[in-house]
């Protein structure tokens, strides 16, 4: 019997790896942007998202083995992905598009969801409320970050 930790965790995995089909072009484009003088952290980010992917999906795991099944644990579990879609977009999109503003309005809407998830799920589980934490923190410094490049990059806003 395949367990429900195999399933969320296949379907985060997935998720992240179509998320890391880049351009090497947009890579560059990226890598030659001017960071803000306070960003000291980028080589901790991978790692620093990497965690919270992990949390977020033991999150969805508690609350699925509080409520397997019923209705409104599907459409939790369909935000959850929402959550990781919008979340793994923000790069290929916004190396694509070159656009510093789509990358903005993604996170954004990214720490929107991850708010409005945490909220909801609150009251069927606390510790899993609590794992939405680091995503509800680190959401919007990189959406802020990115917001802050727009201004030393205006041509690549």
């Amino acid at each position: 019997m395949i367990k429900s930790w195999m399933v969320i965790g296949a379907v985060a995995l997935l998720v992240v790896l179509a998320g890391g089909l880049i351009s090497r072009d947009g890579a560059r484009w990226f890598n030659r942007l001017q960071r803000p003088r306070w960003l000291t952290f980028e080589a901790a980010i991978p790692f620093i998202w990497t965690v919270i992917y992990i949390c977020a999906a033991w999150s969805a795991y508690i609350v699925w083995e509080n409520a397997p099944g019923n209705s409104k644990t599907w459409w939790l579990m369909g935000l959850y992905v929402l959550l990781e879609l919008v979340t793994t977009a923000y790069t290929p999109v916004m190396f694509r598009l070159r656009s510093l503003k789509v990358g903005t309005v993604i996170g954004g809407t990214g720490a929107l969801i991850g708010i409005i998830l945490a909220v909801l799920v609150w009251p069927i589980s606390i510790w899993a409320s609590l794992l939405l934490l680091p995503y509800v923190i680190w959401s919007p410094i990189g959406t802020y970050t990115t917001w802050d490049m727009i201004r030393l990059n205006p041509g690549d806003a």
